[in-house]
């Protein structure tokens, strides 16, 4: 998963046809738009689920392995961290201020890149933190992640409605330090086979999952599934991370799944 930076779209040029009968005053019609809008809102909000919105986010790769690679990870420190930020912008606008976030970052990858980027990498997310009004949680276990999910909150009262990935994936594993402590490998994961140890009832019905990172869809999502009773979205195939927007699929063959 690379850092990349989205062209901007071309288009061919298209005659529009105006029809011109008689149509609706817009002075009476825009009030009737309104309202449909606002009723589809409504209905929209009404069907998310209430509960926490848990984002896993993973730590960077270091330079040491990856810059005499062909294609070299994690050009940016701050790829997954920029994705996650912007997906919690998206919920602060959908869910509203006092909907609880809570960040759990991987804090060893960004220690061991701090050093690389000569800079406090954790004062710099902790801005996310007071921006977002979010809670931040530090790791460096994959079993630390189960456990906050099933004992993070009490989870008869505070479900999770959302839990979000952002991070280096394969297709039966969370890769939490990839190309970090060993290229091209890593020695922090959260994997399929330990997804049992989820209770899948700390999730609110109808709760929102998803991997944004590669290969999940190939078939970490049909053990999540199976584990937790929950549906997961993944990619079959590989995403890249953007600098303005959520990462995009790459490749002819790969799309988005839930298994």
């Amino acid at each position: 998963m690379q850092l990349g930076v989205s062209s901007a779209a071309t288009c061919n040029p298209t005659i529009l046809s105006i029809n011109t009968a008689p149509t609706i005053s817009m002075k009476r019609l825009l009030p009737i738009l309104l309202l449909f809008g606002l009723l589809l809102g409504s209905r929209a909000f009404a069907a998310r689920p209430a509960g926490e919105y848990v984002i896993l986010v993973g730590g960077p790769s270091l330079m040491q392995w990856e810059k005499y690679k062909a294609q070299p990870h994690d050009h940016w420190w701050a790829n997954f961290i920029r994705a996650a930020r912007i997906r919690t912008e998206q919920i602060r606008t959908e869910a509203g201020p006092d909907v609880k976030i809570t960040w759990l970052v991987y804090g060893p990858g960004y220690k061991d890149r701090a050093v690389q980027e000569k800079q406090d990498l954790f004062a710099v997310i902790g801005t996310v933190r007071d921006k977002y009004n979010l809670k931040l949680i530090y790791f460096s276990k994959g079993n630390e992640v189960i456990n906050y999910l099933n004992n993070g909150q009490p989870r008869d009262s505070l479900k999770v409605a959302d839990f979000e990935y952002f991070g280096h994936s394969n297709r039966a594993c969370f890769m939490f330090d990839y190309s970090s402590n060993i290229e091209s490998a890593c020695k922090s994961w959260l994997h399929q086979d330990e997804l049992k140890q989820i209770n899948g009832r700390v999730f609110a019905r109808g709760a929102f999952i998803k991997s944004w990172g590669c290969h999940t869809g190939e078939e970490m999502s049909k053990k999540w599934y199976a584990a937790t009773g929950t549906q997961m979205w993944g990619v079959i195939g590989k995403t890249q991370y953007m600098l303005d927007e959520l990462p995009v699929i790459v490749g002819t063959n790969a799309r988005w799944v839930s298994r």
